[in-house]
């Protein structure tokens, strides 16, 4: 007898493997990136987008070597969100942009400099290490969107139940899902919103804006830069993987699950929707959230993808001595590089 579910599992998950071999047999590469694109379009929701748009200058600080703003932005009616601009100071002509994705934690703050409070962290930067404020530093115009259910963003509903809730992911998510939507939708809809107000904007080169996310904000980036091919070059840092190794091996936030999004394909094939563009998949070899010997599973069958694109030199990868946490030490080079050269 087979009480459990165990093996009943495995097989229903050895069987969309197969549909998905047998579906990609009948079909080209190109029109199988075609129907997945829609696919995962469908799978995390749309929203309505706001006819109009009124970004509004929240601050304005002068920070060591960039400008920190904080603008209010609105994606679809009824909602709007806070995003920190930092802007390198003394820069010349038209600088690459970069929209930057922070994952579970205290919200932009993390990745800008700042505590929960706003007010600065001069110590040890945590998992995030502060990336946006790097990637200003290194002549970049970044964005970082305010995603909605962490820090400022939290659920007035979860505060009242619980003030040092650690997020919103649950009640977001739950909702959203029994409205045929998701949390991933809204949240790619707003950061696309952040990437196309860092775009218009005078001091930025348009044609030269890319994408970094960490952990949660890799998944954000990675569907967003799928979905949107005027994204030029993306970082993803702590996710690459497969869904059977990572979210369906342990128990991972909620907001990480698409209903029938595995009906299509596992994770690498839908990263690999990015391509040809550049990309740049980073992992640390400690991280327990997203283990490595997966992430080079995941890696190799990615850069299978960009061999049928004839795009092999636009994709790299770094295995860095770490854990779930952001390293940098070429993808940050390599991310201005992308932006700065002809091929941007």
């Amino acid at each position: 007898m087979n009480w459990n579910g165990d093996e009943w599992l495995e097989g229903l998950y050895r069987e969309a493997l197969l549909r998905h071999k047998q579906l990609a047999e009948t079909e080209t590469w190109q029109e199988r990136k075609s129907r997945l694109k829609s696919a995962l379009l469908e799978s995390i929701g749309t929203f309505e987008p706001s006819l109009a748009s009124n970004p509004k200058i929240l601050e304005r600080v002068e920070c060591d070597g960039y400008i920190r703003e904080r603008v209010e932005l609105s994606a679809t009616p009824g909602l709007t969100f806070a995003a920190y601009v930092l802007m390198p100071s003394h820069a010349s002509g038209p600088l690459p942009g970069v929209l930057a994705l922070h994952g579970h934690g205290y919200g932009s703050r993390e990745i800008v400099g700042l505590k929960p409070d706003g007010t600065p962290d001069d110590g040890v930067p945590g998992s995030h290490g502060h990336f946006a404020v790097q990637l200003a530093k290194k002549g970049m115009a970044v964005i970082a969107p305010d995603i909605i259910g962490y820090g400022e963003r939290k659920l007035l509903s979860d505060l009242r139940q619980d003030p040092n809730a650690p997020n919103s992911c649950y009640t977001l998510s739950t909702t959203l899902m029994m409205l045929g939507k998701t949390l991933t939708g809204i949240r790619v809809c707003e950061a696309l919103a952040a990437f196309s107000y860092l775009e218009g904007r005078p001091e930025v080169d348009g044609q030269r804006v890319g994408a970094m996310g960490f952990s949660g904000g890799a998944l954000i980036a990675y569907v967003a830069a799928a979905l949107n091919e005027r994204i030029q070059a993306t970082l993803l840092t702590g996710f690459t993987n497969t869904f059977k190794d990572s979210i369906l091996a342990m128990r991972h936030c909620i907001d990480n699950y698409t209903p029938g999004l595995l009906r299509h394909a596992e994770l690498p094939e839908l990263i690999g929707l990015i391509a040809p563009r550049p990309l740049f998949l980073e992992s640390g070899e400690r991280d327990r959230l997203f283990p490595v010997d997966s992430f080079r599973a995941a890696a190799a069958a990615i850069e299978g993808i960009y061999k049928k694109e004839g795009a092999q030199n636009k994709l790299a990868f770094d295995v860095f001595p770490g854990i779930h946490e952001v390293s940098g030490r070429h993808s940050f080079d390599w991310l201005k590089e992308q932006l700065s050269g002809p091929q941007a």
